[in-house]
Order: C-alpha cells, then sequence, then structure tokens
C-alpha cells in the first residue's frame, strides 16, 4: 500500500451510477498534477485528501494514481480554503463569496464557519439571508458528508447521497440501516440493484421477505418502464429469479403473499399488476363504457347544410372520407380519428369543432404535452390547454377535475393521443360526465406512450367505439417528399432517396460513425442554419434511434454543445456541464415544477452562487437546484422516443447498423414525421432497409382491448 496526499485542484470525470471519478491533485514533491482515480464522488476541489492506493500505468492515460481508501482534511492554505467554498459545496458560496470571506478571515475561515457564523456579517456583500443560507448550507454538507462516507464504506456510489439526506434528513443512517430496501421505493433514481448492494454490504439475508418483495417491484416497475401494464406470472418469475438470484419456490412464495396483501393484484390465469396500472386499465374500460351507454349526441337531420355552411366559411371542400368523420362524430358518443400526415386530420378536426359549435355545444380541446397543446391551438384557432392542465393539477391534491368535479364541457376533442398512457388516460376519463362526447385524435402507426399501456390502439382494436381512418393523402401534401415517404414506409416500402433542390427529404450516405458526427455537427452549426435561415438551436432537432455509441443521443449532445453553445457560465452536476442557453429535456415528470417527461426548455439563467438555474419551457419558467439536475439532459440530440407529440423545423437523423437493436419501422415512420420543413437522413441504405423491413413492434402486455370486447359481447 503506497500513500499520497495534497490538494484537489479539478474534478476530471464523476460516473453518478458507480461513483467512479477521476481528479487531478497537487501533490508535494511532483511538478505536475497528479492523476487519482478510483470511488472519490465525495470529494470537493479545493479539499485537502490523504490516499491510500497504488501507482499504475495506463497505456492511454499514464501514470495514475489508483485509490482504495482515503481521508478528507479540510484545507490549511488560504488559497486552499477559497478554492474549496468556492466549488460549490455549501450553497449560498459561490466563487465571488468565497473570495471575500477567505479575504477577511484567512487561515480562520473554516472554523468561523463552522463555530462563528454569525461573524460572516462582518464581510462586506454578506448579508442576514445568505448568512442563513451558509449556515444551512454548511450544516447540510457535513451531514451528506457524513452519509457519503457511510454509503462509501459500504462500496455503493455516492452519487445520491444529497437526495437520501434530503428524503430522509438526520435519520439517513438509521433509515438506510434498518431497511435498505426502502431507498428503492422513496427516491427517485435509486433502483432495487443499489439498495440490494447496500444491504448485502450491510448483512442482510439475501432470502429475507423484504429483498424477495422489492426485487419482485422493481421487475413490476421494469417491465412498466417498456410499456406493459402487467407482467406474465412466468415473466415475473423468470425476471425475478435473474434479479435476486434465489430458486422460484420462495419468489413464488413472496408472489402469493403480496397478492394476499393486495401490494400487487393477480387476475385471470396468468396476469399480475401493480395497482395504479390495474385500477387504471380496468377503469378506463368502466368509464368508455358508461359514456357509450348514456345516450346525448348531436345527429342533427339540417347536418348536411350545416357541413356546407362550415365548408364555405373555411373555404375548404372536404372530402367523402372528411365528410363521414364529421357525421360519425355528430352521431358518436366516443369516436377516434386517426390517418398518417397529409391526410387532412387537422383541418377535418376543425370541421368537427365548427360544426358542433352550429350545434351550440360547448367544446374543449387538449394534448399531452405543452408543445402539442400549443400547436393545436395555433391550428384551430382556439384554446388547447395540456391535460393534466385541463385537469387542474396540483401535486399536493392531486386532479381537482374529477368525478365528483367533471369538466365543463358538451365535446372533449384529445389530439396526438398515442402518446396518452393508461394511468393518465384513466385520470382524464374520471374527470367526463356521462353525456360528454369524446373524440381522440392520433396517429396509430406511431410509437405507443412512453409510459404503460398502448390506449389509442387498444382502443381501436376493441372494435367498442366508431373509428375514422384517413388515407387520401392531400394533393398539396403529396409536393412533400416528407409525406409521401411516410406513407412508403408505413406501408413496409423502401422511401425515395434521390431528391432534387427544392426536395425537404435529403440523404446522405456515411457509414464510418466517426464520419456521421462530423456530419451532424457541420449540418446543425454551418449548412442547414445558412440555407434555410434557422436558428440552429430551436429550429433543428437531432434525433436518434439509441442514447448509447458514438452517433447515440448521449456523445452527440456532448459534441453540439461545445459546438453551438460558447457559453462560460456553467453549473456541473456529475459528468455533465450545464450552460447558460443551453438546449434541455425534462426525463421525469416533476408535477411540483409543472414539467413532464419529454419537455425541451432553454437554461435562461444560473446563478453559480447559489448553485441554482432557471429553464424556460415554452413560458414555463422554472428553478432547479444543483441538486435536481439528473432531472434534466442535454437535448440538441434526443432520441425519436422522446420526440413523440412534438414537431420540429428541421430533423437531423442518424440511422446507422450500430442502432440495429432499435431499427423498427414505427421508429423511422415517427422519426420522418416529426420534420416539419426538411428532414436529413445521415447514414446507410442497409440501415434504412433493416428499419422498413422489421414490422414487429413489441407487443406489450395490456388488456384494454379485451376488457373492451367483453363489454361488447355482454351487449353494454
Amino acid at each position: 500500500m503506497e500513500y499520497l496526499s495534497g490538494v484537489v485542484e479539478r474534478i476530471t470525470y464523476t460516473n453518478e451510477e458507480n461513483g467512479f471519478s477521476v481528479i487531478k491533485i497537487k501533490s508535494k514533491g511532483h511538478y505536475d498534477l497528479v492523476t487519482a482515480v478510483g470511488n472519490l464522488a465525495a470529494v470537493n476541489v479545493g479539499a485537502s485528501v490523504e490516499l491510500k492506493g497504488e501507482w499504475k500505468h495506463n497505456s492511454k492515460y499514464g501514470k495514475q494514481f489508483n485509490v482504495f481508501e482515503y481521508q478528507e482534511t479540510v484545507p490549511a492554505t488560504v488559497a486552499g480554503i477559497e478554492k474549496y467554498l468556492g466549488s460549490g459545496l455549501i450553497k449560498g458560496i459561490g466563487p465571488v463569496n468565497a473570495q471575500r470571506i477567505v479575504k477577511h478571515f484567512k487561515e480562520d475561515t473554516i472554523r468561523i464557519i463552522d463555530e462563528e457564523p454569525d461573524r460572516l456579517l462582518e464581510v462586506e456583500g454578506v448579508g442576514p439571508k445568505r448568512v442563513e443560507m451558509i449556515k444551512r448550507g454548511w450544516q447540510e454538507q457535513k451531514e451528506i458528508k457524513n452519509v457519503m462516507l457511510f454509503l462509501q464504506s459500504n462500496g455503493v456510489s455516492t452519487a445520491y447521497a444529497v437526495k437520501i439526506y434530503k428524503t430522509y434528513g438526520n435519520d439517513s443512517i438509521n433509515i438506510v440501516k434498518s431497511n435498505p430496501y426502502r431507498l428503492a421505493d422513496d427516491i427517485w433514481g435509486i433502483g432495487f440493484k443499489t439498495a440490494d448492494k447496500i444491504a448485502r454490504q450491510l448483512g442482510f439475508d439475501e432470502h429475507s421477505f423484504e429483498r424477495c418483495r422489492s426485487g419482485i417491484l422493481y421487475v413490476l416497475n421494469e417491465l412498466s418502464n417498456e410499456g406493459h401494464c402487467y407482467a406474465e406470472r412466468e415473466q415475473l418469475l423468470s425476471e425475478a429469479e435473474k434479479i435476486l438470484g434465489l430458486d422460484a419456490e420462495l419468489i413464488n412464495s413472496t408472489i402469493d403473499k403480496m397478492i394476499e396483501e393486495k401490494s400487487i393484484i393477480f387476475e385471470g390465469e396468468n396476469a399480475i399488476y401493480l395497482p395504479p396500472f390495474y385500477y387504471s386499465e380496468t377503469g378506463t374500460a368502466k368509464r368508455i363504457r358508461e359514456i357509450l351507454s348514456s345516450h346525448s349526441f348531436y345527429n342533427n337531420p339540417d347536418m348536411d347544410k350545416v357541413i356546407k355552411k362550415v365548408q364555405e366559411e373555411c373555404g375548404i371542400k372536404y372530402d367523402e372520407v372528411q365528410i363521414e368523420a364529421i357525421k360519425t362524430a355528430a352521431k358518436s358518443k366516443f369516436m377516434v380519428l386517426t390517418g398518417g400526415p397529409g391526410t387532412g386530420k387537422t383541418t377535418t378536426t376543425l370541421a368537427i369543432i365548427k360544426v358542433f359549435q352550429k350545434f351550440g355545444a360547448k367544446v374543449l380541446l387538449a394534448a399531452p404535452t405543452g408543445r402539442a397543446a400549443k400547436r393545436m391551438s395555433e391550428t384551430c384557432g382556439m384554446e388547447a390547454k395540456t391535460i393534466h392542465r385541463l385537469l387542474e393539477y396540483k401535486p399536493s391534491e392531486g386532479y381537482k377535475k374529477n368525478e365528483e368535479n367533471p369538466l365543463d364541457c358538451d365535446v372533449l376533442i384529445i389530439d396526438e393521443t398515442s402518446m396518452v398512457d393508461i394511468i393518465l388516460m384513466y385520470n382524464l376519463l374520471k374527470a367526463v360526465s356521462d353525456n360528454t362526447i369524446v373524440i381522440l385524435v392520433g396517429d396509430v402507426d406511431q410509437l405507443p406512450s412512453v409510459g404503460a399501456g398502448n390506449v389509442l390502439r387498444d382502443i381501436i382494436d376493441s372494435g367498442a367505439v366508431n373509428v375514422v381512418r384517413l388515407t387520401r393523402i392531400f394533393r398539396q401534401a403529396q409536393g412533400s417528399a416528407i409525406i409521401m415517404n411516410a406513407h412508403r414506409i408505413n406501408k413496409g416500402e423502401f422511401p425515395r432517396l434521390k431528391s432534387g433542390k427544392n426536395s425537404d427529404f435529403f440523404f446522405i450516405e456515411e457509414e464510418d460513425p466517426e464520419k456521421i458526427v462530423e456530419i451532424i455537427k457541420e449540418l446543425c452549426s454551418k449548412r442547414l442554419p445558412k440555407y434555410y435561415g434557422v436558428d440552429p438551436v430551436n429550429d433543428i432537432q437531432v434525433l436518434c434511434p439509441m442514447q448509447k455509441g458514438e452517433t447515440g443521443a448521449h456523445n452527440l449532445n456532448i459534441v453540439l454543445q461545445e459546438t453551438l453553445n460558447p457559453s462560460q457560465t456553467s453549473i456541473k452536476y456529475g459528468g455533465a456541464s450545464y450552460r447558460l442557453n443551453d438546449k434541455v429535456m425534462q426525463i421525469k415528470n416533476n408535477y411540483d415544477k409543472n414539467v413532464f417527461n419529454g419537455d425541451l426548455g432553454i437554461i435562461e439563467s444560473i446563478d453559480t452562487e447559489d448553485r441554482t438555474l432557471v429553464i424556460n419551457f415554452d413560458g414555463n419558467l422554472v428553478s432547479y437546484d444543483a441538486t435536481e439536475l439528473d432531472e434534466i439532459v442535454l437535448a440538441y440530440a434526443t432520441t425519436i422516443h422522446k420526440s413523440q407529440g412534438s414537431e420540429y423545423k428541421i430533423v437531423v437523423a442518424p440511422i446507422t447498423t450500430q442502432h440495429y437493436i432499435m431499427l423498427q419501422r414505427n421508429l423511422l415512420y415517427t422519426c420522418v414525421t416529426r420534420a416539419k420543413k426538411a428532414l436529413v437522413l445521415v447514414g446507410t441504405k442497409k440501415a434504412i432497409g433493416m428499419a422498413v423491413s422489421n414490422n414487429k413492434m413489441q407487443k406489450r402486455n395490456t388488456m384494454l382491448a379485451e376488457r373492451l370486447k367483453k363489454d361488447l359481447l355482454r351487449g353494454n
């Protein structure tokens, strides 16, 4: 064992998953900064550290000190203290205040903050409010440090220590010691595997009910993240065996006990649900049945005259399928309008709205995301809200619009319904009175919702409600290669890749991933902004089949941030750096902040002293503390899955055989239909061919269609 001590000058890299870090330290006897690697996630810039480990030679990075254990001591020099305090360690002290405080108290700074914090008022520019913030921050970081060291001593990542402390406060260590599996239930981002690792270190019995229960819930949650509403018993058993490493008999008996205590629900011969998904699926079927059973609709004998008048007012001649859609809407209680791009969904929706208004009906419009609602408002000429806003969702109170306080409308029209998952659909239908007419609009051939369920497809497949599918591509849309190729892809035909100067669909053939990255960089920063006169950040979106790989969203974000955003003002969180004016995406529903999975925003301001930033999500200004930054990611590039319901002026997409796992027809179709003005595919014909020919959509475990069919057979 060898020893090394010094002051941390720089943190080069931190892996949020396992706490592995690369740091640079200034050490006596070494002319250059020394690279140290190991589980060092609790270390801050400016800290004095004593490291135990061994010297190794890395073929790529040269001589490094591999750390097995470390101890952190408070820095002794004035320069060290300033760096330590200015590193963002304590909320309320950034580089500017660190310099002022250290200049005033010199070597005595740390003792003053710890023992006589009120004396900080002596420092120019530090007021009572700031002192209170520093007091809290200092106390928190001491507690967090204890939690971090405790976790580190148990061989797990310290990346979530702040979250653990925020959730449990000073009881953190006691709670983790008594039942580490609570972490998986209580804290977003900490899964069963992390909790299990802590439990093993603490000597928990691997056969315990708590461990088995947590593993089973983990498997069910993972399956719901893949879109499943339930697990088949054998599927759950098989996956739980892999995760837990235990025999089937013990897992089976745990499943039975959980069914008995109602923490999971067993239905039929084979389906095991988490309660929210069971109640949402059965509740959605029940509400559709109840709405269908009431008899209020607008099938007026003067319908043809009304449609003719609407045509005159709008200056549009509807075709026979559109007229059928309008008439079907008027005589239905529950209806689906579906069709691909260029088939007149928007025009037909607008006609349906106008016809209902002619009959004096009150119409409400909504869509799943802010962007989709905004687009619906613009195309329909009346306000459309997000579903959450329509239902007046408040985190502490839930949905204010519900069965006791329903929506005040005669007709409810929901756009982009393919994005709506089973839980949101249930909460929406609970707030609809039996007398309301419900019209769902969406493209059923797009990717299904990010959340569990396949709601739009299930409702169509059930045969329980009226469905109108628009198939004719209108003449003005036939001039768009994007629209024509989208329909070719949807039919399983290879798209036409040759394009003229005035085309809106382009293909650049390249196989080498490194060159693809360079082409995308050039397209986004120079060629497309120059040719179309667009803003490279707001108007161009890179869409990728996957996160991982050289041409995946993660790597392209790093490249494009460096290329498109020169700002030096930033906050670092783990391995990522968030800069002023960065384009970012929310990756978790946060009801407190009123932002949802997939929402895009721009970082509008950063306070490096308080370690906070403000993101503008389409006019909704939302503040984030540095510890909440695992809820956002850079969004210069994003996955095609996350782009649902959004439209972008220009889309650039790498389509390569590197992504073969994800290359499916509905994925490519969704990608192509996101582009409004121009689409550029960069990759290989082989990869495009693989996607077009692969129409095996992953089957989702849902029973909504079956439930609705049963209701139909009963004659309800």
